[in-house]
């Protein structure tokens, strides 16, 4: 699995988590579907590729403004409990946020 595949399977995780646990969703509500598949298109069109560093590291912010702050709403939301839910995937992020 490459960087960016990657980056989409933990951003992945955080939706789901958020829509299951926070708002109480059995499936990705529409919202949260439209944020996935977007964050998705963005991280397939990063300019980094491989070498991409973590979003919160990154020098360009690629997203627009409204997705912007719904990402980071699911992320802040979501961040902490990944240890929990999903404790590989969270560590590892954690790893390479550190580098």
């Amino acid at each position: 699995m490459n960087r960016i595949e990657e980056e989409q399977q933990v951003v992945e995780l955080m939706i789901r988590l958020y829509c299951r646990k926070h708002e109480g969703n059995d499936e990705l509500c529409p919202a949260c579907k439209e944020l996935l598949d977007y964050a998705h298109s963005r991280l397939d069109r990063c300019r980094y590729g491989v070498d991409k560093p973590t979003c919160k590291k990154c020098p360009i912010h690629c997203y627009r403004p409204a997705m912007k702050e719904r990402i980071k709403k699911v992320m802040r939301w979501s961040g902490p409990r990944m240890i929990c839910h999903h404790p590989l995937a969270a560590i590892r992020h954690l790893l390479r946020e550190m580098k």
